[in-house]
């Protein structure tokens, strides 16, 4: 579907993505939309938000809840496409307050699908997580059954012709809970900078580019795929590597007297980063800058035909995870960091250079 003359609904408006994709869609001549409106929960937030597109008459803000299905409906009236982005993200603390996760990561995400579907909305775009590939946690669980719940969204429906399909991308660099503006707080406080296993591969992205590739997503969305987004590969070791030598000297240290120290792979973290699973290859369509994950149960949406421009192969042979893809070199690695400033220091700098892991404050009151 495409954007122009449309009215959008941002949920998570605050958040690292939500606030990006606002702000790409009302300043990128491309989409052109009628209406931006963002929703979210963080009322101190969204009054900066709203504050910053104050002279925009395209954009509106209003608080609400993902866990309110009656303020969803009402919010959802007239709209045509929704990016759903609002969700519990870390790990930790999804893990100690897991009946939270089910409330906005499951429940909220039934509420999106009921008040679209009530709606006439012609479009829901949900963004996952690579986490959701054979989980290990609680938030990686709720994120897969957010999916799932999209996905049969699909053969739900009733009278709606709604549109329901989900973005999967991995880690984000810059965004909320990202290892970089640790790694810049240890090295500006002199090290050590903390890793925790020297082999340990991410796909990773910048937020620009997350946002584009999720918009691209809602223009060629069937319903009930789950986009998995085409990413480069890098090894931890290599990103604390480059940053140390990039920015040691900007806070007067050698880069040679900043020593990386290895602490160990947290509970329920992979070694490297999943997108696929095995399963899924099988089902798989590969694009140009997606793979295309179609319905397991294709016999469900037999009235959605799953064939997309610019097709790259109907078979994929290999499952997508950063263990079977090329690494980015230095030289790659750091003008990619250039490339997105992710190098420059933030507005708001990491106030907290430590690393914890769940359980780990338990353990030490014990």
């Amino acid at each position: 579907m495409e954007l122009e003359n449309k009215r959008i609904l941002v949920t998570g408006s605050c958040g690292t993505v939500g606030s990006e994709l606002v702000r790409q869609l009302l300043t990128d001549k491309r989409y052109g939309p009628a209406e931006v409106i963002g929703v979210d929960n963080n009322e101190s937030e969204l009054f900066f938000q709203d504050q910053t597109w104050l002279d925009d008459s395209r954009a509106r803000f209003f608080l609400a809840d993902i866990r309110d299905r009656n303020k969803l409906e009402q919010d959802m009236q007239g709209i045509d496409v929704v990016f759903h982005t609002a969700a519990l993200k870390h790990v930790v603390m999804c893990e100690r307050s897991p009946m939270e996760a089910v409330q906005t990561n499951i429940e909220g995400v039934q509420n999106i699908v009921y008040a679209a579907t009530k709606n006439n909305v012609g479009q829901v775009i949900f963004t996952s997580s690579d986490k959701a590939v054979n989980p290990t946690n609680v938030m990686g669980t709720s994120k897969l059954m957010g999916e799932r719940l999209i996905t049969a969204a699909n053969s739900n429906k009733r009278e709606a012709d709604t549109i329901f399909s989900s973005t999967r991308f991995g880690n984000v660099l810059g965004s909320n809970g990202s290892v970089l503006p640790i790694f810049r707080e240890q090295i500006r406080k002199g090290g050590p900078v903390t890793i925790t296993h020297p082999e340990m591969t991410r796909f990773i992205m910048s937020i620009e580019e997350s946002v584009q590739l999720v918009i691209g997503s809602s223009i060629i969305a069937r319903g009930g795929e789950v986009f998995i987004t085409k990413m480069p590969v890098i090894r931890i070791s290599d990103l604390a590597e480059v940053m140390i030598t990039e920015l040691a000297p900007s806070y007067g240290h050698d880069p040679a007297d900043i020593k990386t120290t290895e602490i160990g792979i947290k509970p329920g973290e992979k070694l490297y980063e999943e997108l696929m699973s095995e399963e899924e290859m099988r089902r798989t369509i590969e694009l140009e800058n997606y793979f295309a994950v179609t319905p397991a149960f294709r016999g469900f949406y037999q009235d959605v035909d799953y064939t997309y421009d610019k097709t790259v192969s109907e078979a994929v042979l290999e499952v997508y995870n950063s263990a079977h893809q090329k690494l980015l070199s230095y030289d790659e690695l750091k003008s990619f960091l250039n490339k997105y400033n992710l190098l420059e220091d933030p507005e708001d700098p990491q106030p907290e250079t430590k690393r914890y892991w769940p359980g780990d404050k338990e353990e030490k009151g014990s």
